[in-house]
């Protein structure tokens, strides 16, 4: 389907100041070197882990928030690639026949 890049950016709990501590672009770079789709980027912040941990995920713990925000963006991103695989499975069905007999 694609790349989603995970702790593309670091978050501070404190401030909110954003740092590339692993590198900028690492994740879009690698899309396009391996020719996939670049589906979005997952920030590393506290708050991430602290509502994974207590086992109310981010979107449902601040539904609103900037971080869910993010993680809907990506999900959209994932469903719009599923989409646009568009396959068709029709020819796996078995054959169904209606008589006015059975």
């Amino acid at each position: 389907l694609g790349l989603v890049e995970n702790m593309a950016v670091h978050v501070c709990s404190q401030c909110g100041h954003q740092e590339h501590i692993f590198g900028a672009h690492g994740g879009q770079k690698m899309a396009a070197d391996y020719q996939l789709d670049y589906l979005g980027a997952l920030p590393l912040a506290m708050a991430i882990r602290e509502q994974a941990d207590s086992g109310t995920p981010t979107v449902v713990a601040e539904p609103d928030g900037e971080l869910a925000g993010i993680y809907k963006a990506v999900a959209r991103q994932v469903a719009v690639a599923i989409a646009q695989k568009n396959k068709d499975f029709s020819s796996r069905f078995p054959t169904i026949k209606v008589s006015k007999d059975t």
